[in-house]
């Protein structure tokens, strides 16, 4: 994957200072309309499971019900937040993660810590690989789709990767973007937690 690493490395730096300058933007916008923090860190699994800190754009409040549980995160997201999302603007940060080399520019996008023990061992199979900001998940149903296809899809990325593939999947995600579909699953803000197979 020595390819992959250093065409990561040479488009992630080339976008990085494209991009400073709306990076900058929304960084003073989240500080004037949120406050600090304005990054939400959070680990996440990456390649061969390694856990690594990912960064994004905070698109939430820190609201708590009466027994100081987070509330839902579609009464937690913000409205400018909500605008992030829809855009991607706030997966940008990833970019860093890029540069790193904790993440990739195309791959599984990187789960939660918990849902580690409860991947069979196939789709485990999708931390062969470093996670990436976008991947073939993402531009085949992103969010719209259900967890097994999601992983089913991951699982076909692992296993037939090329460099013209990430090509494909880094174009059809700057059209996803502007057409913005795929963004939510129905009745939630971005997608239900997975809780085992038979998750949607």
């Amino acid at each position: 994957m020595l390819v992959k690493r250093i065409f990561d490395f040479i488009v992630s730096g080339i976008v990085f200072l494209l991009i400073l300058p709306v990076l900058i933007i929304v960084f003073i916008l989240i500080y004037l309309m949120h406050g600090p923090p304005v990054f939400f860190r959070q680990k996440r699994p990456g390649l061969k499971g390694e856990i690594f800190e990912c960064l994004k754009f905070r698109t939430m409040k820190n609201s708590f019900d009466e027994n100081g549980n987070p509330l839902p995160d579609e009464k937690r997201i913000t409205c400018f937040g909500a605008f992030l999302r829809n855009t991607s603007l706030d997966e940008l940060p990833e970019i860093i993660n890029v540069l790193k080399g904790e993440m990739s520019l195309v791959g599984p996008r990187p789960l939660l810590v918990e849902y580690l023990p409860l991947y069979s061992p196939r789709h485990s199979r999708r931390h062969d690989v470093k996670p990436g900001i976008t991947g073939w998940a993402q531009v085949n149903g992103r969010n719209a789709i259900s967890w097994n296809e999601k992983f089913e899809l991951d699982i076909w990325y692992v296993e037939n990767w090329s460099l013209m593939l990430d090509l494909k999947i880094l174009i059809l995600t700057i059209w996803n973007v502007f057409s913005r579909t795929g963004i939510s699953a129905k009745g939630h803000a971005t997608m239900p937690k997975f809780s085992g197979y038979g998750s949607e």
